[in-house]
């Protein structure tokens, strides 16, 4: 992504407004810390800046033993310190950000870089008319889908504290502000300073699932919901800037936005997501939308005071007044001609009060109170509200008042369309094993099948037979063990919930560790036994699609064998045509990257998408990919514009599916402004993308894709070599990282480990693994083994060398790879590094596995520098490369405290060691000074 400001203007800017939080966050800290400490955390920013300009191991040892002589307490108020300070910190960077992008509006009428004005004119000026570009826009749905893991550090409390003080920075840089109002706001910026100091960033207590789904649906009104209608604005009017006033009228954008969850659903290795909390997700993301619906339309009401004598509403809409006759005596009683010369405002109220019966009808259910009420008196569905806000829009716009109609209306109907009475699209999760205990349970209580010692061919042919002739499928036994019944009533609460809310509020279920054909046939027929599918007379019906998730190296080696065995079922085709035709396939960046390495994952996934594509054409099925991404690099994660433009030719065909994780919700949804954003460049991406479905594409060069299967091959080996071949590697993982500790921070509901007391790599979850990684400044998930891999392939040939930098400047996918890769080894740093390493029980083991980890990483560096034909890491993006080198500065000290306290922690047998607290708060410090948790 091209940059808007040139580095020496953004670092005007970024010293001017850190310097303003920086003196106020002091001003705050000196009366209120012990002298000693204040002078510490002085003498600790004044000893590591110079450390990082000339290192000094005498200085080095000066300010260890400093921090080693400090009591638990004064260390957590630095820790504290340095952990508010990286958060104004993030909030001067994404309130530079924005005034960038606020500038390019102003200089090129909203061509920034993505943005619709840039990608609209883009298209136009490559020969793509306004009617290949309205059915191509037909096509489009960016679909991020909000997940709850244990990486986000971040407390609810916190997070609006930092959406109070980025606005009141905002306020603060509008020159037109001067005199009694401007100290006001300076005033107001450090109480809010003082109350985030005042404020616990480590909770007391682990959250349940019911907190995380609060937090997940607290994006919408914060920012979702008003980020969305801007989206929409913004790109109706970039249409009209490039393609002409008549192109907006004939303009059909209602589908480009749908968000997913999994926050409440998601139930893999997760014991605390019943089917209770499955279904409280559901109503209490309905409760969300008709909430922030109600609050649009009383705002509405207040503004469409036009009376009858002044306008002449259509037919359409009075004939609708008529029929609603029956809600105005309900709701206005014996006043029953209200607002009779303010037909707008009546029909408003009408319409609000409908809603409240929604909103009540959902929350008694929440209540877990079933008491009788008139369900008549709501609407029955989202559609039929949108009738409503449609005749309200065309009636306006029939007496001249299309302005009106385009405003706060429009917006709402906008919202409406997207987010429907249901919010998101619920996804259900569970690993596939489950399936498959709970059908052989089943089966052998029902007919007497060993369904367990089945092969493979035998399980799907009696499952095909069994889905074939729903007759012959056995009722579920209430006998059966809890864990049996608690899978099958998973499939209960999504007919229920689908009955409830209506079809939209389900989006798919997602099998984990997919690894045959059978593991989808299994989830199909407990979802037919819960009356999800069947046949009506002789034709089927089917209320489930399902989503197998290729996780590991191995699995996306098999994806094409699985697809191919369901394609080629006749029971699965028909199940497949009723349910909508559409194949959504998951893959799994996490842990095929725990697995395998970066570039092996990356080249799995890159040639598995280009083979689940290619054999569902073959067999005439639309497929969806769903890209589950995590939030740091060594989970997929990285800019989502510059991923999907690196995505293989012709396999992102309109719809883009992708989880948001961690800590990526807060730094692209906390804010309004930065998710209109990042909402903006996720569609246009997409947009870029899908072009192929209206123009031909570029195919991807046949020796690129030979050079990169050596590559990878190469890579693949010495990521193994160090993570399974290298003795005592794990010992290292589990005492030169944190993870162990990681653990005891309240900050997921889910366990860090699949198995508890199991430290192998295949137990630890792919999100703990890369947080241990970056926690300690190891980073290298995201690069390990790109150095070997590339030297090998080089072999030291210039004429090689020159092939390399030529696919690094020619192939999206290539390129991305190594700048994801220079970003994280811009992050990590061996001088600490090797102090974590001291850690290890064993200092040999310690040493030994550190610089094996260090030549790699060097190695790599130099590999990637040779081939971008750069000096240093991040030479092509100044701005990442200063703000890494400003949050080094506080970075390097919380490494040596974090080290500091491990090694008092683990020496502390105690359960209520005082030690922990510390700890735990550097944890959290960190992760907002590196941007990245798991």
């Amino acid at each position: 992504m091209a940059k808007f400001m040139d580095i020496t203007s953004r670092a005007r800017q970024f010293t001017r407004r850190e310097r303003q939080l920086s003196a106020q966050l002091s001003r705050i800290l000196k009366p209120q810390l012990d002298p000693a400490v204040y002078y510490v955390l002085s003498e600790m920013r004044r000893g590591f800046n110079s450390l990082r300009r000339h290192d000094n191991g005498a200085q080095r040892a000066a300010l260890m033993t400093l921090l080693d002589r400090l009591e638990p307490g004064a260390l957590s108020q630095i820790v504290r310190a340095i952990n508010i300070y990286f958060s104004l910190l993030n909030v001067v960077e994404e309130s530079i950000a924005l005034h960038e992008r606020r500038q390019a509006i102003v200089e090129n009428a909203l061509k920034w870089p993505g943005s619709f004005r840039d990608t609209l004119q883009r298209l136009k000026d490559h020969g793509i008319q306004f009617e290949e570009l309205s059915g191509l826009m037909g096509q489009l749905c960016f679909l991020p889908v909000l997940t709850a893991h244990p990486s986000e550090a971040k407390r609810r409390t916190i997070k609006g504290a930092l959406r109070n003080i980025f606005v009141t920075m905002e306020t603060l840089d509008d020159t037109r502000l001067h005199g009694g109002p401007r100290e006001d706001a300076k005033q107001q910026l450090a109480g809010q300073i003082q109350i985030l100091w005042k404020t616990d960033e480590v909770r007391t207590s682990k959250p349940d699932v019911r907190d995380e789904i609060r937090a997940g649906l607290s994006y919408f009104p914060l920012s979702l919901f008003e980020a969305v209608a801007q989206c929409y604005r913004n790109l109706t009017r970039s249409v009209r800037d490039v393609y002409g006033e008549p192109a907006v009228a004939n303009l059909k954008v209602s589908n480009l936005y749908r968000f997913g969850s999994w926050i409440g659903g998601d139930r893999d290795g997760h014991p605390l997501v019943t089917a209770e909390v499955t279904a409280l997700a559901w109503r209490m993301q309905a409760r969300t939308a008709l909430e922030e619906y109600l609050h649009r339309i009383d705002a509405l009401s207040s503004l469409l005071s036009i009376s009858l004598r002044m306008c002449k509403p259509s037919p359409a809409f009075m004939e609708s007044l008529e029929r609603d006759a029956h809600y105005a005596a309900l709701r206005f009683g014996a006043e029953t001609n209200r607002y009779q010369q303010e037909p707008y405002r009546r029909k408003l109220q009408l319409m609000r009060y409908r809603l409240k019966r929604n909103l009540v009808a959902v929350q008694r259910k929440i209540d877990g109170r079933d008491d009788p009420h008139d369900d008549l008196v709501g609407y029955a569905n989202p559609h039929a509200l949108l009738n409503d806000l449609y005749l309200i829009r065309d009636s306006l716009a029939g007496h001249g008042d299309d302005a009106i109609a385009a405003g706060a209306l429009t917006d709402l109907i906008r919202l409406v369309e997207t987010f429907g009475f249901h919010l998101m699209e619920l996804d259900v999760r569970q690993e596939s094993t489950v399936h498959t205990r709970c059908v052989a349970e089943w089966l052998q209580a029902s007919i007497g099948v060993d369904y367990a010692t089945m092969s493979e061919n035998q399980r799907l042919a009696l499952l095909a037979r069994l889905l074939a002739d729903l007759k012959q499928i056995p009722v579920f036994p209430e006998y059966l063990s809890e864990a049996t019944q608690e899978v099958w009533r998973v499939f209960q609460v999504i007919a229920q919930m689908r009955a409830e809310l209506g079809a939209a509020c389900f989006g798919k279920y997602v099998i984990s560790m997919t690894h045959s054909a059978s593991h989808v046939l299994e989830v199909m027929m407990l979802a037919a036994s819960a009356g999800l599918l069947g046949k009506n007379d002789e034709t089927w019906y089917c209320h489930i699609g399902i989503s197998p998730l290729f996780e590991t190296i191995e699995d996306l080696s098999h994806v094409e064998q699985v697809l191919r065995q369901l394609y080629e079922l006749p029971v699965y085709r028909q199940l497949l045509a009723a349910s909508g035709g559409e194949q959504e396939v998951m893959l799994g960046y996490s842990d095929s990257c725990k697995d395998g390495g970066i570039l092996a994952s990356a080249w799995s996934l890159y040639e598995a998408q280009k083979k689940i594509v290619a054999l569902s054409d073959a067999h005439g099925i639309r497929c969806r990919l769903f890209h589950g991404r995590g939030g740091t690099l060594g989970r997929g994660g990285g800019p989502t514009h510059e991923a999907v433009l690196a995505q293989p030719p012709k396999t992102v065909r309109g719809t883009l599916k992708l989880t948001e994780q961690g800590e990526v919700l807060f730094y692209k949804y906390n804010n309004m402004e930065t998710a209109v954003y990042e909402l903006t460049l996720g569609l246009t991406g997409l947009l870029k993308a899908s072009t192929h479905i209206i123009r031909p594409a570029n195919e991807d060069r046949k020796d690129y894709l030979g050079i990169m299967d050596e590559i990878a091959q190469a890579g693949e080996r010495s990521y193994r070599a160090l993570t399974e071949h290298t003795p005592d590697f794990l010992d290292y993982f589990y005492e030169a990282t944190p993870v162990r500790e990681i653990g005891m921070l309240n900050i997921g509901s889910r366990p860090s480990h699949r198995k508890q007391g199991d430290r192998s790599k295949g137990s630890v979850r792919a999100i703990s693994w890369v947080f241990g990684w970056a926690q300690s400044r190891h980073t290298l998930p995201a690069w390990y083994g790109i150095g070997t891999a590339l030297e090998t392939w080089r072999n030291h040939d210039p004429v090689r060398l020159a092939k390399l930098q030529k696919m690094y400047r020619d192939w999206p996918f290539f390129r991305t790879l190594l700048s994801n890769a220079q970003m994280a080894l811009a992050k990590s740093d061996f001088q600490i590094v090797e102090q974590y390493a001291a850690l290890c029980v064993d200092p040999n083991v310690g040493w030994r596995v550190s610089q094996v980890i260090r030549a790699e990483a060097e190695r790599t560096v130099q590999q990637i520098l040779n081939l971008a034909d750069a000096s240093v890491l991040l030479e092509d993006n100044p701005t990442l490369a200063f703000s890494l080198t400003h949050r080094k500065r506080l970075l390097d000290p919380l490494n040596y405290i974090q080290i500091v306290l491990l090694k008092k922690l683990r020496a502390d047998a105690r359960d209520d060691s005082p030690w922990l607290e510390p700890l735990l708060r550097s944890i959290n410090a960190i992760a907002a000074g590196m941007r990245n948790t798991g």
